[in-house]
């Protein structure tokens, strides 16, 4: 029989020792209480150990390994379930919020789209019962001038509007002969906008507005140039 160390066999286990212990007292002829650690010190070979307790203290280590491998294997499997459940918890949310997302979205657009087909038929409602009036009040000019430019432009517009008539389409001055919304010079340039150029404020509004636009680019560049000269 080969001469195999068993120094690692020896701690593997207390009672698998201590049952090594009492078979080796059996065998000769000694008292069965034997001292698990002095015999792991003593032992160096298998071959002082007779064949059925060799058989144990293997059986013993061997079953004490597997049952911690196993109990790592369980560990591990429950992590990675857990890590996998978390990930797909969290794929379901973000999912459920994306789609949430895009439906707010789409119904924010066509409440928009909504609101503004009602606003384009009330202003052209509102214009067409304006236009063609005998005379109009500062608020009605104003709401004409609103619906014919772009609402960023309004305030520079009604700036110079202000300035020069105090929003009154009649308005004259009799030094320089200009006229109208915009104090045209002279006041028959607005022809070109139309023949009612004189009750009309729409169309004084169309012509001042071609002026600023051609002149200055916009209502607000024609009032950044009269803030810097009181004049455009």
């Amino acid at each position: 029989m080969s001469r195999i160390s068993v120094r690692g066999f020896a701690v593997a286990s207390a009672t698998a020792v201590t049952t090594v212990g009492a078979v080796v007292g059996v065998a000769a002829g000694q008292p069965a209480t034997v001292n698990a650690e002095a015999t792991a010190a003593d032992a160096t070979t298998i071959a002082d150990i007779p064949a059925g307790a060799q058989a144990q203290v293997q059986t013993a280590s061997l079953t004490q390994q597997a049952d911690e491998a196993s109990t790592q294997a369980d560990a591990s499997a429950l992590k990675s379930a857990q890590e996998a459940a978390r990930k797909a918890a969290a794929e379901t949310a973000q999912s459920k919020k994306d789609a949430a997302d895009q439906q707010a979205k789409k119904e924010a657009d066509a409440r928009k789209k909504k609101e503004l087909a009602a606003s384009r038929s009330s202003e052209r409602t509102d214009l067409g019962d304006l236009v063609g009036k005998s005379s109009y009040t500062i608020a009605e000019t104003q709401a004409i001038a609103r619906q014919m430019m772009a609402g960023d432009q309004f305030q520079c517009f009604s700036n110079i509007v202000s300035h020069e008539s105090g929003w009154n389409y009649k308005a004259t001055n009799a030094g320089s002969g200009a006229y109208g919304l915009v104090q045209a010079l002279p006041g028959s340039k607005m022809a070109s906008a139309g023949s009612d150029w004189q009750t009309n404020p729409a169309t004084q509004i169309k012509w001042g507005l071609n002026y600023m636009n051609d002149r200055y680019g916009s209502p607000c560049g024609a009032w950044s140039f009269w803030q810097a000269n009181s004049w455009y």
